[in-house]
């Protein structure tokens, strides 16, 4: 069984392992078909991942095809293509049994703490597929990416018509503008990348388009929701400072390091700040209806497509944000 591994930072290997196990009881053994690169993804590449440990097999946004499956296994049969919940989590803890699956205390997820899907074939609880032949490859791929997004404005409590700001266009500030949209907000866009700034004008309705935080400042009253996409220090510190009086700050990208603020400014605005982690099960049903729906559309998102063979060469150039590469997608097929 063929599998790319992330070895070090900056350091992918192909390797040839035995084949998987067959599954167990409530386990289910998937063929890879696709694997979509997210930012995750990319910071692993680079080294600066929380939560990661050196070697491992990435891959979290996955369309699978179930070969095998273990006893008791009900919502799955052998043949079913499907997307896939990457967040292996354990069902026991308090968080869990409020719902927030998303967080859970012991939470492993596919391609960070525990092998992903850049491989041929794996075992994985069935509970965690859901079934979509409806739909293509790069859309099952993509239903984690817009969960992201869709969790981000739940736990924003955004309001229709509410002045919101987005930093950051790459696929998670996509998938929160999706989800923004969807909430009729007036959303503004940050975004430094060219390239970005280009697509998102393209393809999506946006109030006002900036390139800098002090054009941001400039422009007149300060949105009451930022959602900071980036992942980026600087911009995370920086995010305090554009968030109007009374207004919601949410970090949805996360690095290594800390956040500090300005405590009496911070106090002074009586500003709200928010985390958000993942995706749960109810948000990615909701996706999976609106992207049979066509109220969801990925299509503009898939920039590159490319064989696994390729992916090692072709990794580092997707780097840059001014590569005009929205999303690669890894086809194993």
């Amino acid at each position: 069984m063929k599998a790319i591994t992330l070895e070090n930072p900056k350091e992918f290997q192909l390797h040839d392992f035995p084949p998987a196990d067959s599954p167990r009881k409530g386990q289910a053994l998937v063929r890879v078909r696709s694997v979509g690169i997210c930012g995750t993804d990319l910071h692993a590449y680079r080294g600066r991942q929380p939560f990661f440990t050196y070697p491992r097999i990435l891959g979290h946004e996955l369309s699978i095809e179930v070969v095998d499956l273990g006893e008791n296994v009900d919502n799955v049969v052998v043949g079913d293509r499907c997307a896939v919940n990457p967040y292996l989590h354990c069902g026991k803890c308090s968080t869990c049994k409020a719902g927030k699956t998303n967080c859970c205390e012991s939470l492993k997820v596919l391609g960070v703490h525990v092998d992903g899907g850049m491989r041929e074939e794996f075992t994985i609880p069935a509970a965690h597929l859901y079934s979509a032949n409806d739909l293509t490859d790069s859309q099952r791929a993509l239903v984690e990416t817009l969960g992201i997004g869709a969790h981000a404005v739940n736990r924003s409590s955004v309001a229709f018509g509410e002045s919101t700001l987005v930093i950051g266009a790459g696929p998670i500030g996509l998938a929160v503008m999706e989800f923004l949209r969807l909430e009729g907000a007036a959303t503004r866009l940050l975004e430094v990348a060219a390239s970005r700034r280009d697509f998102a004008n393209t393809n999506y309705q946006i109030e006002r388009l900036y390139g800098s935080l002090d054009a941001v400042i400039a422009d007149g009253p300060l949105p009451t929701l930022v959602l900071d996409c980036t992942g980026n220090s600087q911009s995370m510190h920086d995010a305090f400072r554009l968030v109007a009086h009374g207004g919601r700050l949410v970090f949805v990208g996360l690095f290594v390091g800390d956040v500090t603020f300005h405590d009496p400014d911070f106090h002074r605005r009586e500003m709200t700040l928010l985390a958000t982690r993942n995706c749960t099960v109810p948000e990615h049903a909701r996706i999976l209806t609106l992207l049979r729906s066509g109220k969801i559309n990925t299509t503009p998102w898939v920039s590159v497509q490319i064989k696994a063979d390729q992916m090692i060469e072709k990794f580092p150039a997707w780097l840059d944000p001014d590569a005009g590469i929205v999303k690669a997608i890894v086809d194993w097929t």
